[in-house]
């Protein structure tokens, strides 16, 4: 009787134990598999990268250059700058870099005039509105006065309205400044003007005068 009652104590205690142990397995056997997907992850995502950066600087450069001129975008805004950091020893990483990310603003200014149905006077035009649309004037902004502005003060406008961006001003009220001054030449370079001794005073760059420019990272 004793006997009996200690077997089945044993098989009390045994019983869980043995159901467990397969749980455990299963456990261990995903937790394995989940590293191992993960590690194949890593693998691909390192080989993918490896792939993408094997790409040299020029091939990214010509890259870049032939999606402009797709574009209609003008290649003197790239080439002179490329030109600038070679002269200045500019590691080529990051002057492909700067000509990618150039380009995309550029093509981006340029749809942007296509959907207002404006079309850019100059190269300049172009430059300034790529500018503006980086610095944060909004598109519906930057159409505004494309097509307010007489076409002699256009490239002038959009510089200005996209340094009132860049001091802070938001695009609705930078565009109601540069709406009135576009009525004259007079006025509108006693606001460019203006604008250029406040950006002076806080250490900046005017737009216009870096019309085009490429800024490298």
């Amino acid at each position: 009787m004793k006997a009996n009652a200690t077997k089945s104590t044993m098989m009390a205690l045994l019983v869980p134990t043995m159901l467990l142990v397969p749980a455990a397995l299963r456990a261990q056997s995903g937790s394995a598999a989940q590293d191992q997907s993960q590690s194949h992850q890593s693998q691909v995502q390192a080989q993918g990268q490896a792939q993408g950066g094997a790409r040299t600087p020029q091939a990214r450069i010509d890259a870049a250059l032939s999606a402009a001129a797709k574009a209609n975008v003008p290649a003197k805004l790239l080439e002179s700058k490329i030109a600038e950091g070679e002269a200045k020893h500019v590691p080529p990483e990051r002057i492909a870099t700067a000509v990618e990310a150039r380009v995309t603003s550029l093509v981006r200014a340029s749809e942007t005039m296509k959907r207002g149905g404006v079309e850019a006077t100059n190269a300049g035009e172009l430059a300034v509105t790529a500018d503006a649309l980086d610095a944060g004037v909004s598109e519906s902004a930057v159409i505004r006065v494309e097509r307010e502005a007489p076409a002699e003060r256009r490239t002038v406008a959009i510089a200005v309205l996209a340094d009132l961006v860049r001091l802070g001003n938001a695009s609705d009220r930078a565009l109601a400044r540069v709406s009135t001054a576009v009525t004259s030449s007079a006025a509108l370079a006693n606001m460019r003007a203006e604008v250029a001794t406040q950006l002076t005073h806080g250490g900046l760059g005017s737009t216009l005068d870096a019309a085009g420019a490429i800024r490298l990272p």
